[in-house]
């Protein structure tokens, strides 16, 4: 299949297939710690090793990807995704948990890295939209499975919604994985004349390969602004069935807003995506992350006293956390060009693991020292305005060069 809006399709759906292994997390962590009476940190720091091998792992498959294409590796994803999720249901020691998240980590890094490198590759004239729909399958893929696995859970027991979903979502990963491959060399040269130039965002004429763009300050400063703006939407992903046990939220509450949030978290993807795209990368970033800031000190001030207000100031915190999965891949695209697009997207996506160590099991220590969510709930905050503060210096900055000062010059794709 050569049309682009096909691969989209096809790699939308691969992101939608492992939204669950994040975002549904939340409502298993609970039935998992009354069965085996593990301590919740003990549980959460799975969750964290899920999102360190899901991270850290992706430099390497990203670079296999850019060379050999996504639909080996996407093929493999689907085995792994389902083999590590649904293992999970027999997990009977802490060992077991650990090894098989990790497992589906690494399935969903792969199926991650290819489906955002198809993206930035099919889309160079539309980076922020296309990889926004492409997030958003990811971010809100989860809201259409959450109340069929919270009703197994609730009727069968969580092994067994483990097992289910499992299966179900390793087989159809593999399925669309037969359909996906990147643009050829002639792609670019055969469309180039019809794309639409964006004016507000720059774009670098240079292709930078992953060794050289480290050797740019913009992608160490890119790398800390995500660890800083992803803290608190690991956060609240983790944390928010054990938030609403300790603020005496019902179950219901808590799975309509985790549904809810599962769109909200979608949307944001685009919607901001697409802003991006008219008014520039970066002030958008300074946007949404000061909001996101706002947002998380909300769910503690006003979140606690309902149902309703709980779910409301979770669906604004993921409205203004999303956006970071369009913006910083497309602001990759611009500043480092899409030649190289799977290997230095996922150098820069590692920052996620970092940041699910502080929001995962870290977050869950703090609340068992203090019985209080107040430290990590403010901490994240402020981290997400000076991640804001941040997009306005790299706003600022020339585009990187490779063996000159690059000026902030607009180019079309």
């Amino acid at each position: 299949m050569t049309n682009r809006w096909g691969q989209l399709a096809a790699a939308l759906v691969a992101m939608v297939m492992i939204a669950n292994l994040q975002y549904a997390w939340t409502l298993f962590v609970e039935p998992i710690r009354q069965s085996t009476g593990w301590k919740l940190s003990d549980i959460q720091w799975g969750f964290t090793l899920f999102i360190v091998f899901e991270t850290w792992v992706m430099p390497l498959e990203g670079w296999m990807i850019d060379r050999t294409g996504p639909r080996i590796f996407t093929s493999i994803a689907g085995v792994l995704c389902g083999f590590g999720w649904s293992a999970l249901a027999y997990a009977t020691e802490m060992w077991q948990l650990y090894t098989f998240y990790a497992i589906a980590g690494i399935g969903a890094a792969f199926v991650y890295s290819g489906s955002i490198a198809s993206a930035l590759k099919w889309f160079p004239d539309r980076r922020g939209i296309a990889a926004g729909i492409i997030a958003a399958g990811f971010g809100s893929g989860a809201a259409l499975f959450i109340p069929l696995i919270a009703a197994i859970i609730h009727a069968r027991g969580y092994r067994t919604a483990f097992l289910v979903t499992g299966i179900a979502q390793g087989l159809i990963i593999i399925a669309v994985a037969q359909v996906l491959r990147h643009p050829g060399p002639e792609f670019a040269s055969a469309h180039a004349a019809t794309w639409k130039t964006q004016p507000r965002v720059p774009r670098n004429q240079e292709q930078f390969s992953t060794p050289e763009m480290l050797r740019t300050p913009q992608f160490y400063l890119l790398y800390l602004m995500f660890v800083m703006m992803a803290t608190g939407g690991l956060l609240v992903t983790a944390q928010a069935g054990p938030v609403a046990r300790e603020w005496g939220i019902s179950g219901a509450a808590l799975t309509a807003a985790l549904a809810l949030d599962r769109i909200a978290n979608g949307a944001s993807r685009v919607f901001w995506g697409w802003v991006s795209d008219r008014i520039g990368r970066e002030v958008t970033m300074s946007v949404a992350f000061m909001l996101q800031s706002a947002c998380l000190v909300s769910v503690l001030w006003f979140g606690r006293w309902s149902g309703t207000l709980f779910t409301i100031t979770l669906i604004l915190t993921f409205f203004t956390y999303g956006e970071v999965f369009s913006l910083f891949p497309s602001l990759v695209g611009d500043y480092f060009g899409s030649d190289h697009a799977s290997s230095n997207y996922s150098f820069l996506y590692s920052a996620k693991g970092v940041a699910s160590i502080i929001g995962g099991g870290a977050a869950a220590v703090l609340f068992e020292k203090f019985w209080s969510w107040s430290a990590a709930f403010y901490g994240s905050a402020v981290l997400a305005l000076i991640s804001g503060a941040l997009a306005m210096v790299l706003k600022s900055a020339a585009l990187p060069g490779k063996t000159r000062t690059a000026e902030r010059v607009i180019s079309a794709s």
